[in-house]
């Protein structure tokens, strides 16, 4: 796909989260967790619906008490995506998830508890062939870790993913992945790079709470793309303080970009001047928000003017390039003998990509 460089992703075990594969070069998964109290089944229902809808291989859910892992046992019963339960202090509560249908736990080493509860956990889980997410914060380390190293760093972290693998290594359980994460993308990018060379199992990464949409996706993406960059990760997840599907989106727009994975319309736009025959940004936003539905990757340009209009509609699936009143439509690299109405250029755009998206799915069966 990437035709530039080369990536060579780390070698790693494999294991699976429900049907989905995570590791061993298996495509790299895209993860988000709902925001919803877990309490509210109807709500978190529906937001994991939506999830689904706009891609989500896998969902994580937390469980804080009881009454939410009764409320979980609800939930696993109406969606199809795997999903994981988010397990801290209490381990009753990750063998509660086991027995109402987890495909996944992940378990925080900072506040999870000692050895007895982790074998309690393991042994429930083996029963199920459930794997385990071990999943290092920066915020919240083991006390006696953070005592020795005075604040998070990359060695803490590793030191206590690590030590937790040598619980589950101790135990002969190995169908789990690992994360190492902070708020710090220096701090995370090390620990993973330091991690990835002692460890073969399947690395979840991310930014932790990377903060809002804006400054939050900033974080994420140089973060998460260092690391792709380099071969290491399995799974990501994007930690915003926004709406889950944005993490999603996000997600596969990283993927996209580093050639590594595509999802959905691929949009080339430019970003507008006074040549510009109609206007872009209503149409390329307007289109973005019509074509939401759409799963199948497909590269599209919408550029205003001829100066690289006609350049970048020749390497685009679609190509749209300004001119005065009609514009030109190019498909595959070829311009087409119909013109579009720059008037009503947001409707026959729609048309012309669901057209072509039709001619692609049908040419894959």
């Amino acid at each position: 796909m990437n035709k530039y460089k080369n990536i060579s992703r780390r070698k790693s075990d494999r294991i699976y989260v429900g049907t989905v594969p995570i590791g061993n070069n298996a495509p790299i998964s895209v993860q988000s967790m709902t925001n919803t109290r877990t309490t509210n089944s109807f709500q978190t229902i529906q937001q994991i619906l939506e999830l689904q809808k706009f891609g989500a291989d896998i969902v994580r859910v937390s469980i804080p008490n009881l009454e939410a892992a009764e409320s979980f046992k609800v939930i696993k019963k109406k969606v199809r995506v795997p999903l994981i339960a988010d397990i801290h202090f209490d381990y009753r509560l990750a063998l509660k998830a086991v027995k109402y249908g987890a495909d996944c736990l992940r378990i925080n080493p900072g506040n999870i508890g000692n050895k007895k509860r982790i074998s309690e956990i393991i042994k429930c889980v083996k029963d199920k062939n459930i794997p385990i997410r071990i999943g290092v914060n920066a915020g919240s380390l083991e006390k006696d870790i953070l005592k020795k190293y005075s604040i998070p760093t990359p060695e803490a972290l590793v030191e206590s993913a690590m030590r937790h693998i040598e619980y589950f290594d101790a135990l002969n359980f190995n169908q789990f992945k690992v994360s190492v994460k902070a708020s710090n993308v220096f701090l995370a990018v090390e620990a993973y790079r330091m991690l990835g060379k002692k460890v073969t199992q399947p690395l979840h990464i991310g930014i932790t709470e990377a903060g809002s949409l804006r400054n939050g996706t900033v974080k994420s993406s140089i973060g998460i793309a260092l690391l792709l960059l380099e071969g290491i990760g399995d799974t990501l997840r994007i930690s915003l303080a926004a709406d889950p599907v944005e993490e999603v989106k996000i997600g596969y727009d990283i993927l996209q970009v580093l050639g590594i994975r595509s999802r959905g319309v691929n949009f080339i736009a430019c970003p507008t001047c006074s040549r510009q025959e109609f206007d872009v940004i209503k149409t390329v936003n307007q289109l973005e928000q019509k074509l939401e539905d759409v799963s199948t990757p497909i590269d599209v340009s919408i550029i205003g003017c001829i100066v690289n209009g006609i350049g970048e509609a020749k390497i685009a699936t679609l190509g749209l390039t300004g001119g005065c009143k009609k514009s030109a439509i190019y498909e595959d690299g070829v311009r087409q003998k119909n013109k579009l109405n720059n008037e009503k250029i947001i409707e026959q755009m729609e048309i012309k990509i669901r057209e072509k998206i039709k001619k692609i799915n049908e040419l894959k069966k």
